[in-house]
């Protein structure tokens, strides 16, 4: 074996149990340096200076490991400033600069890998809380504990009081009460009955419920947000990526500048503190632990940010675009109204429904449930084609279910009562689907929905916090939409538009220097989401809300909406604080240099307490709620 192969595997060992033990390295060195000048007190001849300088190596063989590796990848690190500089301490008799130096540079690593991992608590604590099996029910009844990984969609899981639902479902039977926490950051007890939908990670307060399985494991909303947090901290934000090429750059630069200063000044003493104290170690730190403190705390109160992107995308929006239905509304609408136009209202609403019962547009699901409380029981149901943003068609187009529009398109003249329904119906705020066959409409529906609690609060905050505009854009009729609208801040409302229509509108304000945040549920919406700077998905912790919008609001709420605003400006003033509290010290500290009231000590010191500083800031973005 050559002498270079095993040197290598030697320092590749050495590399390793630094790597393992920064802690212990640390107190290693501080005990080394304290020895030494302890020894210097007593006056114990050169055992002092000795020691100080093992301390001194001691200390710089891992930052030196470092930047070879760093070297080895073709980059220039902050590490390779300090190894120069406390190698050139240790060449011109000052172990103690070396030792000093080297003790607060690896502390401080020390101090800033254990704030990361404190940031990161939030997806921790989600992790711990994942449910790892399910009760689920056999065909004979009997019931057996399974894997998470092993169950499927369909599978039938039962809750006991006080336990944890381990699945993504609905309430097939039973009743009781879910502690959603763990996926909305709401701590209130929510009902839950037949029908409704339940989450994994939730806890059973009360109560007992059956849940036939939508989603388990990773593929739940759970085990999605565990995924999204994890990956968003690791993202970086646009100024993160800056900083990160910014040191690229900077690092050579003080190199060249610190090999000027000890040409013309001929002091290497002075030249060597520059290295040291030019490291933008504040400026390297700042950005992502307040990117990930931002993010994690967020995460804790339902808002998820998938990386920094988009939470500099959110801090600059200046313009809200949002969908009406499941946005502005709550999405459960209700039948308020049937008008007939023909002499058997039941049948005709029966085929209405059976047409409408594959659908899963909040309408269709309106009348399906209106079918189920008359008692009508539903038949076949011809094959339909759905017109996006109209309603559903058959293959010959002589049977037809949406709006007036769909009608029109399609040659169906309405008549002067039913108009004068239709009209009735929009202008006291519902939407309208009309039944017709072979060319004759025979039923009317209006469907209502109501405005989300808090929306106006919601929305003024969000005024207050930067956002000039608030546009509402939906596929709805103009009366409708304006009815919805009525009391609420905003200031422009779109009607009877298509998802492409949605589309156009936000890039023709994004040409017109507008920074848009579009909110929709993430199904029809996608489109205008994916365009959007920044899309926000109201899905209440749907998958497709979950895969489409750069921001997903678990709770879907105005309040949630205005935190999540808060939280990215927040977030993104904090790195801000952090990039001139990081310039501002490094720039302060050679100026004190140059004119002689800084040393390598004193300077290295203040460098250090700068990045305890930026963290500490950081960390505010945790207890903030």
């Amino acid at each position: 074996m050559s002498t270079s192969s095993s040197m290598s595997k030697e320092v590749t060992k050495l590399n390793l149990w630094y790597s393992q033990n920064p802690g212990k390295t640390s107190a290693v060195l501080a005990v080394l340096i304290v020895i030494s000048f302890g020894l210097d007190l007593l006056h114990l001849g050169t055992v002092g200076p000795v020691i100080m300088y093992i301390a001194g190596v001691f200390g710089t063989i891992p930052i030196a490991i470092r930047a070879w590796s760093a070297l080895k990848m073709k980059t220039i690190s902050i590490e390779l400033l300090v190894t120069i500089a406390c190698i050139g301490a240790l060449g011109i008799g000052e172990p103690e600069e070396a030792a000093i130096v080297t003790f607060l540079f690896l502390f401080g690593n020390v101090l800033e890998a254990r704030t990361l991992a404190k940031t990161r608590s939030a997806v921790k604590d989600l992790t711990a809380m994942a449910p790892e099996q399910a009760d689920v029910v056999q065909e004979d009844g009997t019931i057996v504990a399974t894997d998470i990984d092993d169950i499927d969609e369909g599978d039938q899981v039962l809750v006991r009081p006080g336990g944890q639902i381990p699945v993504d479902g609905k309430v097939l039977k039973g009743s009781g009460s879910a502690i959603e926490s763990m996926i909305t950051g709401e701590a209130k007890p929510v009902e839950k009955e037949v029908g409704d939908d339940v989450y994994a990670g939730s806890t059973l307060d009360s109560g007992a419920l059956t849940v036939e399985t939508s989603a388990a494991g990773e593929d739940s909303t759970f085990g999605q947000i565990i995924d999204l947090v994890e990956n968003a901290q690791d993202a970086q934000a646009p100024v993160a990526r800056f900083i990160d090429k910014f040191a690229t750059y900077y690092t050579p630069a003080v190199l060249v500048i610190a090999l000027l200063v000890l040409i013309v000044s001929r002091n290497i003493s002075l030249a060597i503190t520059m290295l040291v104290l030019g490291c933008p170690g504040a400026l390297v730190i700042g950005a992502p632990v307040a990117n990930v403190a931002g993010i994690g705390r967020s995460a804790s109160n339902g808002i998820l940010f998938k990386g920094g992107n988009a939470v500099a995308a959110l801090a600059g929006a200046d313009t809200l675009m949002m969908d009406k239905t499941g946005t502005i509304t709550t999405g459960k609408m209700n039948v308020n109204e049937t008008k007939t136009f023909t002499t058997d209202t039941d049948q005709a609403f029966a085929e209405l429904a059976a047409i409408e019962a594959d659908s899963s547009h909040p309408l269709a699901n309106a009348i399906v449930a209106e079918s189920k409380k008359r008692g009508i029981e539903l038949n076949a149901a011809p094959e339909m084609t759905t017109i996006k943003g109209r309603g559903l068609v058959n293959a010959d187009e002589t049977i037809l279910a949406g709006n007036p529009q769909l009608m029109a398109d399609n040659g169906v003249v309405l008549p002067a009562a039913v108009q004068e329904a239709v009209t009735a119906a929009q202008n006291a705020g519902n939407s309208v689907v009309l039944y017709a066959k072979d060319g004759t409409v025979q039923l009317m529906v209006a469907v209502g929905d109501h405005v989300r609690p808090g929306a106006a609060a919601g929305l003024t905050d969000l005024k207050k916090h930067g956002i000039k505009r608030i546009v509402m854009l939906t596929g709805d009729n103009q009366a409708a939409a304006a009815q919805i609208a009525s009391g609420l801040p905003i200031d422009e409302v779109r009607a009877e538009l298509l998802p492409q229509d949605k589309l156009t509108i936000v890039k023709e304000a994004q040409d017109k220097g507008a920074k848009v945040a579009f909110v929709g549920d993430g199904i029809n919406d996608a489109p205008a989401l994916a365009t959007a700077d920044v899309g926000v998905g109201m899905g209440g912790g749907t998958a497709v809300a979950l895969d489409t919008a750069d921001v997903v609001l678990v709770k879907a709420d105005f309040d949630t909406l205005a935190s999540a605003v808060r939280t990215a400006k927040g977030t993104t003033r904090v790195t801000t604080q952090n990039i001139v509290i990081a310039v501002g010290t490094v720039v302060l500290l050679l100026l004190g240099l140059l004119v002689g009231i800084v040393q390598m000590g004193s300077g290295m010191f203040v460098h250090e307490a700068s990045i305890l500083l930026v963290i500490a800031n950081a960390l505010r973005l945790l207890r903030n709620k």
